[in-house]
């Protein structure tokens, strides 16, 4: 792995989601405390996101109203119906975690979907800086780990996502995707094959 050309993409790293009061905590909460997603994640950023070719976060932010969304169906319906991720709102804000690497870390805005590629200038991003290789870290698994990581292999990158800084809905879930999912089309790896990594491959 050649971290000069591999970008890291933070998905999901929003109060709705990692604080104790988010409202959607509980859809993560005892699959993340498994993986210890957060904990993994701010010790990778600590040790190693200054090697990274870029750190990228893509945070997933609606209008008050969801005028954005058209009948939407699924988890962007049940979205809607609990009121998570609305701007202005502190659920839509970034965990105070990641504070401390702010000047590190980009944030790609325009988010309104599942996948991070979808109506963000996240692809031209990684075109520009020359990014190669995707890390993928977040939540939600099944959902928006999983369709930024095919689209990413679709257009070329290679990808590989982080199985102890990914949560699911379920601990279930979290490990039928790493091991049966994922694989089909992405590298399934830990922390620590990261933080052993050279700076250049």
């Amino acid at each position: 792995m050649n971290l000069n050309k591999t970008a890291l993409i933070l998905i999901g790293y929003q109060n709705d989601y990692f604080a104790s009061d988010g409202i959607l905590h509980s859809v993560i909460e005892e699959s993340a405390q498994v993986s210890n997603a957060l904990g993994n994640t701010i010790k990778l950023l600590n040790q190693r996101g200054a090697d990274f070719g870029l750190v990228l976060s893509t945070p997933i932010i609606f209008s008050s109203d969801y005028r954005e969304l058209h009948n939407p169906v699924g988890i962007l319906k049940a979205i809607v119906d609990v009121g998570a991720f609305q701007a202005s709102k502190p659920g839509s804000e970034t965990i105070q975690e990641l504070e401390p690497y702010r000047e590190l870390i980009t944030e790609i805005p325009g988010k309104r979907g599942l996948n991070a590629f979808s109506n963000t200038s996240l692809e031209e991003t990684l075109r520009k800086h020359g990014i190669e290789h995707v890390v993928l870290a977040g939540a939600v698994t099944s959902i928006c780990i999983d369709s930024t990581g095919r689209h990413a292999a679709d257009l070329g990158f290679e990808v590989s996502v982080l199985a102890d800084c990914t949560t699911g809905r379920t601990v279930f879930e979290q490990h039928f995707y790493c091991e049966n999912v994922f694989p089909l089309y992405a590298d399934v790896i830990c922390i620590d094959q990261v933080l052993g990594a050279p700076l250049a491959a």
